[in-house]
């Protein structure tokens, strides 16, 4: 496997999160989170794994063609970092295939917190060494689950599957990309209001 840099999934430098494994499940609850859809998204990670360039490339459009969400990744003179852009892409990649195929477990609630620390103030631009914008808006994050979400059912579709399995597969990725932004807003709200 290709080490992706900045990539510290399990690793002892991504600190343990601040939510225990019975507020995980608590969430999972919310979301209608079951045992069904953790084997549909595996069944989703089967599909996806050779898809992930080209749900970047569409994902990437979409962010590079609205100025509020690629200001982001923008340095000082207000123009994207192409270096950053290109860090994160390989991360972002990742995360697809996380999503699908890691248990949601220690390291993954340890793993989510992390990942709301790298968009949030705390830790936006260090795990790349880069004068980027100094926050991702917790807003925007919340409103990407949105395209993140619809434009995942064509490539799931796509290599055949009967149109139920597509479903459960679609369910599954919009309730695990709704319960992973819940667990990265923890890293921008205070202690008393989480």
């Amino acid at each position: 496997m290709t080490r992706i840099p900045g990539y510290t999934y399990g690793t002892p430098s991504v600190a343990p999160s601040p939510l225990t494994l019975a507020d995980l499940e608590e969430l999972k609850g919310s979301v209608l989170f079951t045992d069904d859809d953790a084997k549909a998204l595996q069944a989703a990670g089967t599909v996806l794994h050779d898809q992930v360039e080209e749900i970047l490339d569409l994902w990437y459009g979409f962010v590079g063609s609205h100025r509020h969400l690629v200001s982001t990744f923008a340095g000082t003179d207000g123009k994207p970092i192409p270096s950053y852009l290109e860090a994160v892409r390989k991360r972002f990649g990742q995360w697809i295939l996380d999503t699908c195929r890691r248990p949601m477990d220690q390291a993954w609630l340890d793993y989510q917190h992390e990942i709301g620390l790298r968009h949030s103030r705390k830790k936006k631009n260090l795990t790349d060494s880069v004068a980027a914008s100094p926050v991702v808006p917790l807003r925007h994050l919340i409103a990407l689950i949105v395209p993140i979400t619809l434009t995942i059912r064509p490539f799931l579709a796509r290599k055949g599957a009967p149109p139920e399995e597509v479903e459960a597969m679609y369910a599954a990725w919009f309730k695990a990309v709704t319960l992973q932004v819940a667990l990265w807003a923890r890293a921008y709200v205070p202690d008393e209001d989480y």
